[in-house]
């Protein structure tokens, strides 16, 4: 099969990449696993993948007797997989610790030949050029779907051998680093996500006192500020002095709405705009086009909520943005972001009632919104938890610059390291020292 390509440097190549793989091992998984089972076989499938890595949290097994037909694709780990089917084009390399897995039949393993490392191969797999070569041949008639023999005959650019450790090694550093943040950040999350539980969830510091014990973890002026009972109310227990209240009376709620499909583009003209929860990342949103007649606006620090298709996903605005009519914003009337947005994120129970509603899928109107529960501690208690949560949360917000920062640049680099543009004799002497 032909390819368009770009020249490379004297002394590089392309070769096919079912010829730098072990003979037959480029196949994809288990076509039809079956029912979950609790002691099967764990299998990787589409939704485990994310930003070059894998995310195992949530894995499906399956019966040990239908894995066993699929052998040629158990993973003994340094395997490249990519994503075939659905959302195609993600890769990532299978770490030693889940040798024995498998993949499901939307994924593809590639088992590389000793001399091409599966970093290189997964380097070149996420490059913009094989993406847009695999994109441009894919079966789009149902769901999109990338066919084996196209993979097998794409192009793989192959310097020497020193070059690709080194590019293999500069791109590694980063993604490590990336990794890193983003590691950093949901410890500093779940470490705020904690606190609030503690405090307005299960009212620790005020057991401790109904219990004669000084509250753990704060100082006295801060334990001064919980009572030292429970009372009653319809909707639950609370605090003494503390009241139950919901969105609408305790959080200013507004609607996102789509503006016109004229004014928004990909172009950074106007605000970011985001219309749902496929524009949420981790904590902020991520996947963006731009607006230039905003209609709904959310400021920096607003909790933003999926209102559709889910319901209940939470995110925060890291800028001034506009909202489309899948996503609200939540705002406290005293600037209290960081108890918005963990009360919001603590609200997901309350939010799933709502995914089985609408016509098609499942949504929330405003009113509905406005009446789901949330505790009002008072002023001082609120002016308390964010002494504590804001340098948490304005950790989190320096550490997602640095991210994005980062990725911008290793998305930049990738393409003209592995074709050549770009050399790094520098490093490459280093590593000869």
């Amino acid at each position: 099969m032909s390819f368009d390509l770009p020249s490379l440097p004297a002394g590089w190549k392309y070769a096919a990449l079912d010829t730098c793989c072990q003979n037959g091992s480029i196949t994809y998984g288990i076509v039809q696993p079956g029912s979950p089972v609790s002691e099967g076989v764990p299998i990787v499938r589409v939704n485990n993948f994310g930003d070059m890595r894998l995310d195992l949290r949530d894995v499906m097994r399956v019966a040990p007797a239908i894995e066993a037909k699929y052998g040629r694709t158990r993973l003994k780990g340094g395997e490249v997989l990519l994503t075939i089917v659905g959302s195609v084009g993600q890769v990532a390399v299978a770490p030693a610790n889940i040798a024995g897995f498998n993949v499901a039949r939307a994924v593809a393993v590639i088992d590389p030949l000793p001399h091409v490392s599966p970093d290189w191969i997964a380097l070149c797999l996420r490059s913009p050029l094989s993406q847009h070569l695999l994109g441009s041949r894919a079966n789009t008639t149902v769901q999109t779907t990338i066919n084996l023999k196209d993979l097998r005959a794409l192009p793989i650019p192959l310097p020497p051998a020193l070059e690709r450790q080194v590019i293999s090694a500069f791109i590694g550093a980063l993604d490590d680093r990336i990794t890193l943040l983003r590691e950093t950040n949901a410890t500093l999350e779940a470490i705020a996500q904690a606190l609030f539980k503690s405090w307005f969830v299960d009212f620790d510091p005020v057991r401790a006192k109904m219990a004669g014990r000084a509250p753990e973890g704060i100082d006295e002026a801060t334990a001064a500020l919980f009572p030292d009972a429970l009372e009653e109310t319809e909707l639950g227990v609370v605090p003494k002095g503390w009241r139950l209240s919901n969105v609408g009376e305790s959080f200013v709620l507004t609607m996102g709405q789509s503006p016109p499909g004229d004014t928004y583009n990909g172009t950074n003209d106007g605000l970011p705009f985001y219309q749902g929860r496929t524009d949420f990342g981790f904590r902020f949103p991520t996947q963006r086009v731009f607006c230039n007649a905003p209609t709904r606006i959310a400021e920096i620090g607003d909790t933003l909520v999926s209102v559709r298709a889910p319901v209940g996903d939470v995110n925060m605005a890291i800028e001034k943005c506009c909202i489309g009519r899948g996503v609200a914003s939540v705002r406290h009337p005293d600037g209290h972001r960081g108890f918005t947005f963990y009360a919001l994120r603590g609200l997901g129970g309350r939010f799933k009632t709502f995914d089985s509603e609408g016509t098609v899928f499942g949504s929330i109107n405003k009113k509905d919104f406005q009446t789901l529960p949330v505790v009002d501690p008072g002023a001082k208690v609120l002016e308390s938890f964010e002494d504590i949560s804001h340098p948490i949360d304005q950790r989190i917000v320096e550490n997602e610059e640095q991210l994005r920062v980062l990725i911008a640049l290793r998305d930049t680099l990738l393409p003209r390291l592995i074709s050549g543009q770009l050399r790094l004799p520098e490093m490459m002497e280093a590593k000869v020292a």
